[in-house]
């Protein structure tokens, strides 16, 4: 069974193989480049799912901010590369002012949206814990206390007690 660190490394890498492959196709069509070629729509899947196994791969230390926007950022460059070596679109990376805003605001964006998907599947994870340790939990025993209670109450017996005893208790007179 996985961990929620395992589950959520594993969301986070394919929101970012996926982000990177819809940004690049996005900024590849924007640029004027039309839709990718069919080799170039498959190089940019595996380079997508490589990026996506890798960060899902990496250490629980390294799923810091940094490592998030480094990641985004190398998932579409990566992905901008590929669609621009597979088609006939050859800018390679002179980029303008407005494509590498473009890029930057993807990237911030992207974080953001990884960041909240991460805290949704945290929430997810233990809302669905919750449930079925509810569910399968066994009920707690209930058993009635028990107690005797008296029916009939003696009374001779605190008289005899009472009448036993030697008299006053205490040290003796030479003391």
């Amino acid at each position: 069974m996985h961990s929620p660190t395992n589950t959520v490394a594993q969301v986070r890498g394919g929101f970012v193989g996926a982000v990177s492959g819809a940004v690049s196709i996005a900024a590849h069509g924007m640029a004027g480049g039309g839709a990718p070629p069919g080799d170039g729509a498959v190089l940019l899947l595996a380079a997508c799912v490589a990026i996506g196994a890798i960060v899902s791969s990496l250490p629980a230390a390294a799923h810091r901010r940094g490592a998030l926007l480094a990641a985004l950022t190398a998932g579409q460059l990566v992905g901008h590369l590929t669609l621009t070596m597979a088609g006939e679109h050859t800018h390679w990376l002179s980029m303008s002012a407005p494509m590498l805003a473009a890029h930057l605001a993807a990237i911030a964006v992207s974080a953001v949206l990884i960041r909240g998907a991460e805290r949704g599947c945290h929430a997810a994870i233990a809302a669905v814990t919750r449930l079925v340790l509810a569910v399968l939990s066994s009920p707690p025993a209930e058993a009635p206390l028990w107690t005797s209670t008296p029916v009939h109450r003696a009374t001779l017996s605190p008289w005899l007690l009472a009448g036993a005893t030697a008299g006053v208790r205490g040290p003796p007179v030479s003391a």
